[in-house]
């Protein structure tokens, strides 16, 4: 019996994105400095569990208030400095799972990964291996099965379509590429 391969972990793993970056302790309630990196900030509210670090220790953000660019958070249970101190330089994740779907025709980075990628012609181009945020748009990486790379900028008049139900997208190559 042939399974589909299904993006994400081989052994069913949770999926874990990257909200953000957890800096130093700030003042003296345990809350810490973090950096945002998410779309979202909206969603990132008190009594929202997360996890941390490489281990995806489990925690539940106690506030969160805008500081700067960022955040001020503090973690249920370390309420000074030095536990939260702990916690210093180290991501901040929530489960994939656990996330609100997007508006239709939107689609999370992680779910475009391992799509097909072929031109407007039908020439398959290889897979959706990497997405680069830069300043102005993202540029998809596609890589063949050889391990040639093609860079492509996430733009409307080079990415034609998205169909996550077929698992295709199809592009338009700019001259030269």
């Amino acid at each position: 019996m042939a399974t589909e391969k299904q993006p994400g972990s081989p052994k069913g793993e949770s999926i874990y994105l990257a909200i953000g970056f957890l800096r130093r302790p700030h003042g003296v309630s345990g809350e810490i400095i973090m950096d945002l990196h998410t779309d979202f900030p909206d969603r990132i509210k008190a009594g929202r569990k997360v996890y941390i670090g490489d281990d995806h220790e489990a925690a539940t953000f106690g506030s969160v208030r805008v500081h700067g660019n960022g955040l001020l958070v503090s973690l249920r249970g370390y309420d000074t400095p030095e536990t939260a101190g702990r916690f210093r330089n180290q991501w901040v994740y929530v489960k994939a799972k656990e996330v609100p779907p997007l508006p239709e025709g939107q689609h999370y980075k992680y779910e475009m990964i391992g799509l097909d990628v072929v031109d407007d012609n039908g020439n398959a181009l290889g897979k959706l291996a990497e997405i680069l945020e830069t300043g102005a748009n993202d540029v998809y990486i596609v890589r063949d099965e050889a391990g040639k790379e093609i860079l492509l900028p996430a733009i409307p008049s080079v990415i034609l379509n998205v169909d996550m139900e077929a698992r295709i997208i199809k592009v338009h190559l700019l001259e030269g590429l």
